[in-house]
């Protein structure tokens, strides 16, 4: 059996496989800790396929990562690049918060760009990116979608909480959309929340035909949540951008927190801006290279 060869350069890290192939470069990135592979998709020929984006998702065989990015160039006048978003399971979605910051310090820093207010088209639609001066980036969410039928999620009506049962038990979630599903359950301790065996049961539910993203929220202050977010098609991540948006909006709506709100996740803090229905969410959070590389598709 021929086994992989790891060769490493001083800024780089170099991985070759047998059998070569072409050479798909990439880097490495997260957000808080949700991790991500980020392919320029302008400068190199690119065929994902979900196989592919599985392999470079696994820790132990690929890269490793909780979704796979693609830069692309826009198609459409309004924007200035198309963002596309793969979760580990190989699977594409509509959205990735944290993925938004990690992609707009990335096309920036590999002189893509010389803006630092940026708009991307997703799955989702619209989305606005702004790199501060810290090294932060603000990402201009969008409108929350509240309407059942724009989650998706079965209901007959729109309500502030949804009864829904999982494995006998009757629990109560706010369900949002930040251009993906959330369903999100308020917990007197998120250290002892049932993330790891509410998150699968929820995220396949029936009444989430596309399935959903799972956040367990704890209030600390109205202006302080803690936060653990199980992902549709990944498991739980040290942290989700969207998933802290939707919370933010569901406490909101609650009247249990305040306009602005720091969020704190298991890999750091994001802060969330939202001042009530009519206006966008704006989240604010780092974005941080971890190393650059190839592997041999």
């Amino acid at each position: 059996m021929d086994w992989p060869k790891l060769n490493f350069a001083p800024t780089s890290l170099l991985v070759c496989w047998s059998s070569p192939k072409m050479k798909l470069y990439f880097t490495k990135m997260h957000g808080l800790g949700n991790d991500f592979v980020v392919i320029d998709g302008i400068n190199q020929a690119v065929m994902l396929d979900p196989a592919w984006i599985r392999r470079l998702a696994d820790r132990h065989f690929g890269i490793g990562c909780d979704q796979v990015l693609l830069v692309e160039a826009s198609d459409q006048a309004e924007a200035d690049f198309r963002y596309r978003i793969f979760n580990a399971d190989g699977g594409e979605v509509e959205q990735c918060g944290n993925g938004a910051r990690c992609f707009a310090r990335f096309v920036c820093d590999h002189g893509l760009t010389e803006k630092d207010d940026l708009r991307v088209i997703t799955a989702a639609g619209l989305l606005r990116l702004h790199l501060q001066p810290d090294g932060r980036v603000a990402v201009d969410m969008g409108q929350p979608r509240l309407e059942p039928t724009d989650i998706p999620f079965f209901a007959t009506a729109r309500a502030l909480r949804y009864p829904i049962a999982a494995d006998g038990l009757e629990l109560e979630v706010g369900v949002v959309s930040m251009g993906n599903p959330h369903a999100v359950l308020l917990v007197d301790n998120v250290d002892q929340a049932p993330v790891t065996h509410l998150g699968p049961l929820l995220e396949r539910h029936g009444r989430f035909p596309k399935r959903t993203n799972v956040g367990f929220m704890q209030i600390v202050t109205p202006d302080q949540i803690r936060l653990r977010v199980f992902e549709r098609g990944t498991g739980e991540t040290l942290a989700c951008g969207t998933g802290a948006c939707a919370a933010v909006v569901a406490g909101r709506l609650w009247g249990r927190l305040w306009p602005n709100v720091r969020v704190e996740l298991p890999g750091g803090e994001l802060t969330v801006h939202w001042a009530g229905e009519g206006e966008s969410v704006i989240m604010t959070g780092s974005a941080t290279t971890v190393f650059e590389g190839w592997i041999e598709s």
